[in-house]
């Protein structure tokens, strides 16, 4: 919605509670969720094709046929293998980064939360990370699915300025997005404090052979993304508002 200039107020839902509001919204419990006056849309390809429908200017979804193959197979492709195995990747940050671990909370944590939170013992998470079925073997494969990835996407992008293109599509938004989990990005996009943006996952994040893409990524978000807090709407010539209700 940053990228076609569509103006809207985000919430965030807080996971249990928060959950139950989406789900009397929408009938599930996941996010993203888009309501646009009573259209109720779940899930982040539904949104861009009805986006790209209701308000057609600066598709995400390619019209010409390979293009919009190839954007829709690496959306999928993101959701599916990206996010997941960088999230059982995130615990060896966790574990060893104090700093990046506390930055994650909320910004109103209290600092006593945060302390008890920091001094937490860096063999919790790993048996925290067995307990759910991440153990050795399984970080051991994620990493080497996101290494062939990141060479993968650094190979996509040595010869072109966006993943299917010239003009970025729902692919670009998708990756970009999904590697969140891998290095957090520099700007003011997420309420993270400054001292946590440009770190990651050891390994990954700190890894020059993929600098290219990260830095794709970042200029990415720093031409498209919003770093103002999304309002509720707009006048005159401004964008098409969203409203929320």
């Amino acid at each position: 919605m940053d990228y076609k200039g569509i103006d809207y107020r985000k919430i965030d839902v807080t996971p249990g509670m928060g959950q139950v509001d989406v789900y009397r919204l929408s009938g599930q419990r996941q996010v993203p969720v888009l309501k646009d006056g009573e259209q109720v849309i779940s899930d982040s390809t539904a949104i861009a094709k009805y986006l790209d429908e209701t308000y057609p200017i600066k598709p995400v979804i390619p019209l010409e046929v390979k293009a919009k193959g190839l954007s829709l197979m690496m959306e999928e492709w993101a959701d599916e293998a990206i996010v997941p195995n960088a999230r059982k990747l995130v615990l060896l940050a966790l574990r060893g980064d104090t700093e990046f671990r506390t930055g994650w909370l909320p910004s109103g944590t209290p600092d006593i939360v945060k302390n008890i939170i920091g001094s937490v013992p860096g063999e919790v998470f790993d048996a925290v990370g067995a307990g759910v079925g991440v153990g050795p073997d399984a970080i051991a494969a994620a990493k080497r699915s996101l290494h062939q990835d990141l060479e993968s996407l650094c190979l996509i992008l040595s010869d072109s300025p966006y993943l299917t293109g010239n003009e970025p599509t729902l692919a670009d938004f998708a990756v970009a997005s999904a590697s969140i989990y891998l290095k957090i990005p520099r700007g003011n996009y997420l309420d993270i404090p400054s001292s946590v943006q440009g770190r990651g996952i050891p390994g990954i994040a700190d890894n020059l052979d993929y600098a290219p893409f990260f830095e794709w990524r970042d200029r990415l978000y720093a031409e498209v993304r919003s770093t103002t807090p999304p309002s509720g709407g707009s006048a005159g010539d401004g964008p098409t508002p969203i409203t929320i209700d």
